[in-house]
């Protein structure tokens, strides 16, 4: 198994911003909404780590009624979702602030769902911001953390790259290979899962890059 190396934390220049929100993640993106929707997701909505503010959009595009704050720690990130949001027909049921996952500004109980798409991998301790998305949900709220899984070997790892990057650009290519090494295994979020408190969540493998810790409506 490959050992873990860390990313920068916050992917705050202008060249992470603009290559991020260059990169199509449709696929995944619509995946990710795509289980929202399965578990219940409903209501005021968080969504920690927004970037450009993609998962957003979707959300309003697919659930009635959604209203979503985004938080992010990268200012151009939020600079740019704030763009996005301006152009789309759901501007009025967004909102963006910049926070800090290991330490949200919101009450206990604030929000009916919180999701993360991505993020996990960034945070050299996880366990803090676990701790802060189960916080901050009310109880039996949805809550959706996907991420990225750790590949077993430096092999694997390029393969993955191969096949889910065909087309993108070099830089873009080494933002991905660099995630899957930062990433990690569902065993590693499951013990982290149960040191957080998520009792009644599950880990989910969801394709040969993805798994996700849930917890659907109550």
């Amino acid at each position: 198994m490959l050992e873990r190396v860390l990313e920068p934390e916050v992917m705050d220049t202008e060249e992470d911003a603009r290559e991020y929100d260059q990169m199509d993640h449709t696929e995944a993106n619509e995946a990710f909404v795509g289980r929202l929707v399965e578990l219940g997701a409903h209501g005021s909505m968080l969504d920690i780590g927004t970037g450009p503010g993609h998962i957003p959009l979707l959300v309003c595009e697919r659930i009635e009624g959604a209203r979503v704050t985004g938080v992010d720690l990268a200012e151009r990130m939020l600079q740019i979702a704030e763009r996005n949001r301006r152009a789309s027909a759901h501007a009025e049921r967004i909102s963006y602030r910049l926070a800090d996952a290991k330490g949200l500004d919101f009450p206990d109980g604030t929000f009916d769902t919180a999701f993360s798409n991505t993020i996990l991998h960034h945070i050299p301790d996880p366990l803090p911001f676990l701790i802060e998305a189960l916080r901050v949900v009310k109880p039996g709220g949805v809550l959706l953390i996907r991420d990225l899984m750790r590949p077993n070997s430096l092999e694997r790892r390029e393969e993955l790259v191969s096949l889910h990057a065909q087309g993108a650009t070099p830089y873009q290519r080494r933002l991905f290979g660099d995630s899957l090494h930062a990433a990690l295994t569902p065993d590693e979020l499951r013990v982290l899962a149960r040191e957080a408190g998520w009792i009644d969540a599950e880990v989910a493998v969801d394709s040969d890059r993805h798994m996700s810790l849930q917890r659907g409506a109550k």
